[in-house]
């Protein structure tokens, strides 16, 4: 009996040790992943404290002195024509926000629909649902812009807005999310209590589905915010205090006038802000979600 224990034990000590090494070169490797993702953004932030003179000499992992010059270079009057640092944030911030809101809720909604209720045709509208979604944009741009064009909506912001509506792959999203974690048993039951369809969405859906809003809901900010196609084709002459912030920025990029690097980069690190906020604000909601449902009773 003693033998058996010894071979256990020493086949418990070899297993807990090839699970450390595991862990340990997963530990390693996904540092260096994280390393790798973050380094460009490491040189856009040091940049931005640098002067013209120094980035046009190469690389650098220090940060220099010259923020408060770049910051007045920004806010100054060479930079007015093409960047208007506040009404960048405010019109981006419009728009992202609405077509952010716009997108998870109907595409829960739509998901939803399609999860709970049976009827004729519903597998065939959620494969036309999945059809849309390879279509890329740039297809149909010509057609949309025209469109726009012919019922006077060029120029504004709500064709950068309403189309949000529909996101085909926000919907594939939350349909396979509520197919592995929202019973539908809990929507019998709020019927039988007399709740309504709308209601039963609203108080009792969207709760369960915050981990896959708020999942769905970074991307489309991001991808909102950092859209500059359709901006750029929707708002063909406006004044720079209503183009978007991607707009100015690469407005200052592609200028022959103005060469202050330093204040450039500096114009794309303050356009990141909204970005790692939106994130900081939603990431508790998808760690709260997977905590949760690593619980099972």
């Amino acid at each position: 009996m003693s033998k058996m224990d010894a071979v256990y034990g020493k086949a418990k000590d070899n297993y807990t040790a090839r699970l450390k090494t595991k862990s340990a070169i997963l530990f390693v490797w996904f540092v260096i992943l994280t390393l790798i993702c973050l380094f460009p953004i490491y040189i856009l932030l040091v940049n931005s404290t640098r002067t013209t003179t120094d980035i046009s000499n190469g690389i650098s992992f220090i940060p220099s002195t010259h923020l408060g010059e770049n910051f007045k270079s920004v806010s100054g009057p060479d930079f007015r024509l093409n960047y208007r640092a506040m009404f960048g944030y405010k019109n981006s911030l419009i728009i992202t926000v609405s077509s952010c809101f716009l997108t998870v809720f109907f595409s829960a909604l739509t998901a939803y629909g399609i999860h709970v209720y049976d009827f004729k045709l519903k597998e065939i509208s959620y494969t036309a649902i999945l059809l849309v979604m390879m279509v890329p944009m740039q297809v149909t741009s010509a057609g949309f812009l025209s469109f726009m064009s012919k019922i006077h909506l060029t120029n504004t912001y709500w064709p950068l807005i309403l189309p949000a509506i529909a996101a085909p792959a926000v919907v594939y999203f939350m349909r396979s999310y509520m197919k592995s974690s929202f019973p539908l048993d809990i929507v019998e039951a709020a019927r039988i209590d007399g709740c309504t369809e709308f209601r039963t969405f609203v108080s009792i859906a969207i709760p369960m589905m915050k981990p896959a809003i708020a999942v769905q809901a970074i991307f489309a900010f991001i991808a909102s915010w950092n859209n500059f196609y359709t901006p750029n084709m929707i708002l063909i002459s406006v004044d720079t205090k209503k183009k978007t912030l991607p707009m100015m920025i690469n407005a200052l990029q592609s200028s022959d006038v103005l060469n202050d690097y330093g204040a450039v980069y500096l114009a794309i690190a303050m356009s990141i802000v909204p970005i790692i906020i939106a994130y900081v604000a939603l990431s508790r909601f998808i760690i709260a979600g997977v905590a949760l449902g690593g619980v099972k009773e």
